[in-house]
């Protein structure tokens, strides 16, 4: 294998997160699924902003968050993603930018205006989102860079990417070009509603062998097998891929690499304030320890230890050295 520019390259939505306090009745009165993420139209993102009390915007996207994380752990990474030529769209490549990420995506003409995910946070620290995708759906693939993916030792893949056509093809582009270059690619399943849309195309591409690390949390897995329980889910999806992990929020989080069963236990926390971006800065916490060539056990901590730093406060951007609390409770490698 060539040598690599980067750790890892994902491609996903550029967004910029509008988080707000809400209570129930304010989620009821948008009929909204609470914990639950929903597509929105440009009229739904007026009116739920209109409606919501003082908000933060904080630089978002599943994908870009766990290269946040992942920079901050010492992994060189890159994103592609698309914006608008437009104040959020600056905002988005500025925060990426500044957390150690590179990012060279043209900002695109026009409408629509970049992406965006109006967050709800219920006092029990749920995170209702409702995302406009605006121009994050217009990533065509004659855009792509090959040398830049193939610059990469890992692809990752943001499930919520694949619902728009233009990305979900440059997506499928991509996978072949890292596959051809002998890269690992991780795609991670973002979300239920995602998987019932998408279940025959996620199950073929592990029939394919075209994923390498597939990251889900149980609502997820269990939706991909259409199994309700959780073992059996895992059970039946672990064989298909070299690498599998999942998250159970409060109950930790299990993986199987090449036949190997690890699981870890949830970090304590004093109180949970914004469980936004856990998924992703646990997939941060994982793959760096892929890179670094840590045992399965050891990737699960790093994953559980950034998931529990970021769901201790607003945004799913880290507040504390991740490098530094993954430092004092794992030895280094």
């Amino acid at each position: 294998m060539t040598e690599t520019r980067y750790d890892v390259l994902a491609i996903g939505n550029a967004i910029v997160d509008v988080m707000a306090s809400a209570e129930d009745d304010f989620l009821a009165r948008h009929a909204m699924t609470k914990g639950g993420m929903m597509l929105i139209d440009a009229d739904q993102a007026t009116n739920i902003y209109a409606d919501m009390g003082k908000a933060q915007e904080i630089s978002g996207g599943s994908a870009a968050n766990t290269l946040a994380g992942l920079a901050e752990l010492g992994a060189r990474c890159a994103f592609i993603g698309q914006v608008a030529n437009d104040q959020l769209g600056e905002i988005f490549a500025h925060d990426i930018r500044a957390a150690g990420v590179d990012f060279t995506t043209p900002a695109r003409e026009g409408e629509p205006p970049t992406a965006r995910c109006l967050i709800l946070v219920t006092p029990d620290g749920q995170r209702t989102m409702n995302t406009f995708l605006g121009a994050s759906q217009f990533l065509p693939s004659n855009t792509l860079d090959e040398d830049l993916i193939t610059s990469a030792d890992i692809l990752y893949l943001e499930g919520y990417l694949w619902d728009p056509e233009e990305p979900r093809n440059a997506m499928l582009k991509a996978i072949d070009i890292a596959r051809a270059a002998d890269r690992k690619v991780a795609f991670t399943m973002s979300d239920a509603f995602v998987i019932d849309r998408y279940r025959d195309d996620f199950q073929a591409l592990l029939d394919a062998g075209k994923i390498d690390i597939l990251f889900a949390n149980e609502v997820e897995i269990k939706s991909l097998t259409q199994i309700d329980d959780f073992d059996e889910a895992v059970a039946k999806v672990a064989p298909q891929v070299p690498t599998l992990a999942v998250t159970r929020g409060p109950d930790g989080a299990v993986a199987m690499h090449q036949g190997e069963y690890a699981s870890v236990r949830a970090q304590p926390i004093e109180k949970v304030v914004d469980t936004t971006g856990a998924g992703d800065l646990f997939a941060a916490g994982f793959l760096k320890g892929m890179v670094d060539g840590r045992p399965v056990s050891q990737c699960l901590t790093m994953g559980a230890i950034a998931a529990a730093e970021i769901i201790s406060h607003f945004g799913a951007r880290s507040e504390a050295r991740l490098s530094e609390l993954v430092a004092e409770q794992l030895p280094k490698n």
